[in-house]
């Protein structure tokens, strides 16, 4: 695992870092068989496309385009975290993994907190 024992304070880097140690974690399954190569794939094209979108959420023409850009990278984040938490339960990963499990139940939360104060900010009669 690459995360550091501080984390990041920036997500967009937390999310960098992730997806690093995800592929880290992929090229390992992928010479596991057949499931767990096609199940690596589509983990790393998650972890991959949340942390893309957060990036590109950035540079959104406007508030309506950082927020679409944003639920992407939360629908990518759960994606992401069910492969994870799939993997685990079948045998595939182990103990050492379950920090990514956890890195990426916490990346959900920050990114859908992100996503409700862009709401609120937005909106701030509700």
């Amino acid at each position: 695992m690459s995360q550091p024992a501080q984390k990041p304070f920036d997500i967009r880097e937390r999310l960098f870092l992730f997806a690093c140690d995800v592929i880290n974690v992929a090229q390992k399954l992928h010479t596991r068989g057949k499931i767990a190569g096609a199940l690596s794939v589509q983990l790393v094209n998650a972890a991959m496309n949340a942390a893309a979108n957060a990036e590109e959420a950035d540079d959104g023409s406007s508030r309506r385009d950082f927020l679409a850009k944003e639920r992407i990278a939360l629908r990518e984040l759960k994606e992401a975290r069910l492969r994870l938490r799939v993997l685990r339960t079948t045998g595939f990963l182990s103990n050492p993994q379950d920090a990514l499990i956890q890195e990426s139940k916490e990346l959900v939360r920050i990114v859908a907190k992100i996503i409700h104060n862009a709401q609120r900010n937005q909106n701030p009669e509700r």
